[in-house]
């Protein structure tokens, strides 16, 4: 039997794990040029969360009693597909099931022997292509400017960190427990590193923490976070808007600061993305990063969950930062 996650209920504030629903068939048959795959890895990531909604996004929200998606890395363990063998492994936008069958489009072969399998769905796919793209896209980092990454202990935001110390960028990370904290400064390399929920006035913290001001941000998570860095921005800064998860399950508005001030009087830029916006770039980066993985310059952090059922109390935890860096459920 192959069990499916299907999307119940469109979540009202925080997603419950009565929004979601299990059931049971049959593995499919596959027919002529489709391939059979079991999933390894899947990826839950905090933007999944927008498109449980009906709101008009950037993306087509999940359709209710439906399987949600995400990125995945599966094993081929039928084909009938000449571009495909048994034994390869894919990553892409599949199903979160256990088995799925698939014509290949849209799949991208990997390879297990060159990089463990989960990074292809970390630091060597979405993510490392998020953080790369964003920062020297948007953020043109230039060596000894300062950088405020905040989320920084999350996915993205540990991948950003080191790519800009990697430039020659001051770099300070925000994130929410001690333990995230002394990994950003021991592990990752970062500068400094603020832990948000034991600081009582952040605007301040930062201040110290960069006394000659703010050049690049890199925003992951909006909310009074992002107002505190504003205060502290400099001339021409370029602030990065990736991600909002602080305000992803809000139902009312929230209420933050005004970004104009701050914006005309340091000309300054502001600027959301996603990261398809520079799918003609993603070869490069990938081998960019692919380079700095292999010669030990750029490590990954991740959490692993394992088995099926646990994935949409993984998805959940995200909104409770119980992860440090990629977040993945191995099956």
């Amino acid at each position: 039997m192959n069990k499916t996650i299907l999307l119940e209920k469109r979540p009202i504030g925080k997603p419950q794990l009565s929004d979601f629903k299990f059931v049971s068939n049959e593995v499919e048959s596959i027919n002529t040029g489709e391939i059979l795959l079991k999933t390894t890895y899947v990826s839950v990531d905090p933007y999944l969360r927008g498109r449980m909604s009906d709101a008009k996004s950037y993306v087509p929200s999940f359709e209710l009693h439906k399987p949600i998606t995400s990125g995945i890395v599966a094993e081929v363990i039928d084909s009938k597909n000449n571009a495909f063998k048994k034994g390869d492994f894919v990553s892409g936008m599949l199903a979160w099931k256990e088995f799925q069958k698939s014509t290949g489009e849209g799949l991208l072969k990997v390879d297990a022997s060159k990089a463990p399998l989960s990074t292809y769905l970390g630091v060597l796919g979405m993510t490392g292509l998020t953080a790369y793209l964003g920062l020297t896209e948007i953020g043109k980092p230039k060596k000894g400017e300062t950088i405020v990454v905040s989320g920084a202990a999350g996915a993205v935001g540990s991948v950003v960190g080191q790519i800009a110390k990697l430039i020659g960028c001051k770099v300070i990370g925000i994130a929410g427990t001690d333990e995230k904290v002394n990994m950003l400064k021991s592990s990752l390399g970062f500068d400094k590193a603020i832990n948000y929920n034991t600081t009582k006035n952040m605007a301040a913290a930062i201040k110290e923490a960069a006394p000659n001001g703010v050049d690049i941000y890199f925003d992951n998570v909006g909310g009074p976070i992002s107002d505190a860095v504003l205060f502290n921005i400099n001339q021409f800064a370029r602030i990065i808007i990736c991600g909002a998860i602080s305000v992803y399950n809000s139902t009312e508005l929230p209420k933050s600061v005004s970004v104009q001030p701050f914006l005309v009087k340091n000309s300054a830029l502001m600027q959301g993305f996603i990261v398809s916006n520079y799918a003609e770039k993603f070869p490069e980066a990938i081998k960019q990063l692919s380079h700095w993985l292999a010669e030990g310059k750029l490590t990954y952090t991740e959490t692993i969950v394992e088995g099926f059922d646990t994935i949409p109390e993984a998805f959940l935890n995200l909104f409770e930062g119980k992860n440090s860096g990629k977040m993945l459920v191995k099956i």
